[in-house]
């Protein structure tokens, strides 16, 4: 959300109070890359500056414009006055407002309840000891970076559009440091891990399904947990620079004719003495761009279609084991494909709503860096609903968890409805109870996990 190190759509250099440096391209990208959060990649406007108590201001107002080049008119709070070119921290001046209001105002307190609840039960369930297995490992800590990805920035977004509070500057520097952390980097290094064990996921399953023998190696529960680990510090490492990459400073405005304090913006200088700003946005950006949106995303789409393709052999080498009359292994290959058909549901999800974020973000990156020729309004509303879209995504797990999985509609109904009595109904397979891929066995044709 922070305009800090913005060139915006006109191209014109974005300049800092007193020495008006012009800011290196790269910098045009937005410091907020969460896919999450419900502010911008992108700036719609010119940067925004206030006018200090030593020059003559203007008051801060709502205004009508057009759009250049669309002629579309939106709503949004102008930031600018006649003097002075310091920024500031102020939520409204960098969303779209009559689309931010109704979608984060009022939708996503909903959205974020359904999600705490949604997503905590499938961590109680899947912590059960009778649910333990790699995979199921992997589906718990998705669980969790999901729904930390919306807890962080809940109070924020409570504060700034449910409660109306979007057009008031921030401040102090504390609350400005706070905002930056919740609604920015947090965000984006619990969907960056969700990404990673994403594709975790589906490499463990294609292990599995296409080679068994070094499943029983690699794809164990105490190396999976070991890789979880490792995907969440790299996360963190990933984006732990972010922490540091901003100054803030109160400075006095006078703002809708009061005098206020607001939170200035700059650049670390340590960006400025030992990478220079146009480095660091550029392998900040680029490594994100390749390594958590394009890469992962066109491995899911292989690793979905191998996935697919093996099932469907799967299938038809069933089709002779029932003909064979062979029924322990046609069972066990029907829980197998099962528990691939969801697997492949869940990837196809992530998918659906991840690749246009990808897709937007790469279109940004080249429109900042080589030539401009991204209409930022329409930039700023796609991503304005894909990341609303996300947030709607969080919950459909547990739907796809309790519609294909057996097991898992028995543990939670063991767990809240009738405590005690479910595990004494449950019949014995013909395979063996407890399988290296799966966990415990069920004798249904719906997946066990």
């Amino acid at each position: 959300m922070s305009t800090t190190g913005v060139v915006l759509p006109s191209g014109g250099g974005y300049h800092y109070g007193g020495h008006h440096p012009t800011v290196p391209a790269s910098s045009r990208l937005t410091a907020n890359d969460s896919a999450f959060l419900p502010y911008d990649y992108f700036p719609m406007f010119e940067s925004q500056p206030y006018n200090s108590l030593e020059n003559e201001s203007e008051p801060y107002h709502i205004a009508t414009n057009g759009h250049r080049g669309n002629g579309t008119l939106y709503d949004y709070y102008d930031c600018t006055a006649s003097h002075g070119n310091v920024s500031y921290l102020n939520v409204s001046c960098e969303t779209i407002l009559s689309y931010s209001i109704p979608l984060y105002g009022y939708c996503t307190p909903a959205l974020l309840l359904i999600t705490l609840t949604a997503n905590s039960l499938i961590v109680i369930v899947l912590s059960k000891r009778s649910m333990a297995s790699p995979t199921n490992f992997v589906l718990m800590a998705m669980a969790l970076c999901d729904l930390f990805t919306v807890l962080f920035p809940a109070p924020g977004l409570l504060y700034m559009f449910t409660f109306g509070n979007h057009y008031k500057p921030l401040s102090p520097v504390a609350v400005c440091y706070a905002w930056n952390a919740l609604n920015e980097i947090l965000p984006a290094m619990c969907h960056t891990a969700s990404v990673w064990l994403t594709l975790a996921l589906a490499v463990q399953r294609y292990v599995y399904v296409c080679h068994p023998p070094a499943a029983r190696t690699w794809c164990t529960i105490p190396r999976v947990k070991k890789y979880i680990a490792y995907i969440c510090i790299a996360a963190l490492v990933h984006q732990s620079t972010r922490f540091f990459d901003k100054s803030y400073s109160l400075v006095t405005i006078e703002w809708n004719g009061h005098q206020t304090n607001v939170c200035h913006i700059e650049t670390a200088d340590w960006v400025h003495e030992y990478v220079s700003e146009d480095f660091y946005y550029t392998f900040y950006f680029s490594f994100r761009i390749l390594f958590v949106h394009l890469a992962p995303c066109a491995s899911l789409v292989a690793l979905n279609v191998l996935l697919f393709r093996a099932m469907k052999q799967a299938q038809m080498k069933r089709e002779r084991l029932f003909k064979d009359n062979k029924k322990r292994e046609c069972k066990r290959l029907r829980d197998a494909n099962c528990t691939t058909l969801m697997l492949i549901v869940v990837v196809t999800v992530f998918l659906i709503v991840e690749i246009p974020l990808g897709v937007i973000t790469a279109l940004h990156i080249l429109s900042s860096l080589i030539y401009e020729f991204l209409d930022y309004y329409v930039a700023n509303l796609f991503i304005l609903f894909a990341n609303f879209f996300l947030i709607v995504s969080y919950p459909i797990n547990f739907a796809i968890y309790c519609g294909m999985s057996r097991q898992f509609r028995e543990t939670f109904k063991e767990i809240f409805m009738s405590p005690g009595k479910a595990g004494g109904t449950k019949k014995e397979c013909g395979s063996s109870k407890y399988s290296l891929v799966n966990g415990p066995r069920t004798c249904t044709n719906e997946t066990v996990l």
